[in-house]
């Protein structure tokens, strides 16, 4: 049985069975995975998942039941099981199954060209990047990870009320992270590319980017603890983004774990802080034409010159506050229930470069890297004190690498003390992106 067929029979069934209106969500994902080691493939894995959830309303109440199976026995399981989660329910929550948009954009996030590219290629690809950043410079010693991770997944969601949406999409990961060693001192240096476009990948520029940026890290010196200008690497402030954007979500401020909660149309950060949510940025390689219960995405504005102009929402968030769904209904797969969060959120960059922020400051700290992100941050609070790696300004120039430092904050006051943005957006995996951030200050002790 094929899943057009399934998800027929499915919904035929389950009307049938007492269901009041149903949807059945379908998700298949596919990776590679290969990792090169001194020229050898090092680990090679390949996997793929696929299955169906059920979303139902049965007398009044929404239940939910998934499988990887796509037979006969596995219907009357799914409705079996949606209808006893129902029953669990200790009251009406208020959702229902969506109609369906007035339109969808149509994004392909699909490379027919990317899926044509065979394993052997990119396997020569990686062994080719490795060779190179191992004779870029005697001091790299060897590499941790020199990793290509591709995906490919395709999703459909068909409900009752006659909507039926498809979509696919596939992207390509490469990751290094380089060994360097002067003397005594051992540094380590991380690089990440996202593509759909693989003959846009270049193995000598990937080789210097990945070289360079370890051997940079070399030379570090300790400097005074105190309070620092921050200029923020669009990396490192990507990566903050991402452990703050639950803040963003009104599932979380009416759990009173935001502290965004009745903050719409106010004032929450700098003149020149934007954040936007664009489903189809072509830099990204997440992304989507429609969310978890098949509401169309757009690109929208979450904050707007330092005001918060909306919370994401989904439809059942959005009916709690009176307004609209934002089309962020989340369905990490086919075993979820529904949540929310963003798509594609990025910080809008300016029109300065990195190296013109580097050139305003007489003294300050570039922040090149964030770790113990999860651990060392709360985002009810937005208290977050983390391990950095970064580089000492003096005069406007990069004087020398940091020692392992700790910087210390609050992510409202930081969104608030933001006084410049360059124009070098880049993603992150995941749909998180910004440029370079020019940060008033933050408190910075080295280890």
């Amino acid at each position: 049985m094929n899943i057009t067929e399934f998800q027929e029979e499915l919904l035929s069934k389950a009307m049938g069975a007492g269901f009041e209106e149903a949807e059945v969500y379908y998700e298949r994902s596919n990776s590679f995975q290969c990792m090169i080691f001194k020229g050898d493939i090092d680990s090679y894995e390949t996997s793929e998942d696929s299955g169906v959830g059920l979303r139902g309303l049965y007398k009044g109440k929404m239940g939910y039941a998934y499988t990887e199976k796509l037979d006969e026995d596995s219907i009357s399981f799914l409705i079996d099981n949606a209808k006893a989660n129902a029953a669990i329910l200790d009251e009406d929550d208020g959702t229902d199954i969506f109609e369906g948009s007035k339109e969808y954009v149509g994004y392909k996030f699909y490379s027919e060209e990317l899926a044509k590219v065979q394993i052997p290629e990119k396997i020569e690809l990686l062994t080719t990047i490795e060779e190179k950043i191992l004779a870029y410079d005697p001091r790299i010693v060897t590499l941790n990870y020199c990793v290509l991770q591709d995906f490919s997944g395709e999703r459909l969601l068909s409900n009752s009320k006659g909507l039926s949406l498809h979509e696919n999409k596939n992207g390509l990961i490469i990751f290094i992270s380089a060994l360097v060693k002067e003397g005594e001192e051992m540094k380590t240096g991380s690089f990440i590319k996202m593509t759909r476009d693989f003959g846009s990948l270049n193995a000598d520029e990937i080789a210097k980017e990945a070289a360079e940026e370890a051997l940079s890290n070399l030379g570090e010196k300790s400097i005074p603890a105190g309070k620092y200008p921050i200029i923020m690497r669009y990396d490192a402030a990507a990566s903050l983004l991402s452990t703050f954007a639950p803040i963003f979500s009104a599932e979380n401020t009416q759990k009173d774990q935001s502290l965004l909660k009745g903050k719409v149309g106010k004032k929450i950060a700098s003149d020149f802080f934007t954040i936007l949510d664009d489903p189809f940025h072509p830099d990204a390689v997440a992304g989507s034409n429609f969310d978890g219960e098949g509401v169309a995405t757009k690109t929208r504005a979450i904050v707007s010159n330092g005001t918060l102009e909306t919370l994401l929402h989904n439809r059942k968030t959005a009916k709690i506050e009176g307004c609209e769904t934002t089309g962020h209904a989340q369905k990490a797969s086919y075993k979820s229930t529904l949540s929310v969060a963003p798509l594609n959120m990025y910080i809008v960059p300016g029109h300065k470069s990195k190296d013109d922020l580097i050139t305003s400051l007489s003294e300050g700290i570039l922040i090149t890297e964030l770790s113990g992100l999860h651990s060392g941050a709360n985002t009810i609070s937005g208290d977050f004190s983390v391990a950095a790696t970064g580089f000492h300004i003096k005069d406007g120039t990069i004087s020398s690498s940091v020692k392992q430092m700790t910087i210390a904050g609050n992510f409202f006051d930081f969104m608030k003390d933001i006084e410049e943005i360059g124009s070098d957006l880049h993603f992150r995996p995941g749909g998180y992106g910004s440029p370079s951030l020019h940060v008033k200050e933050l408190s910075v002790t080295v280890d």
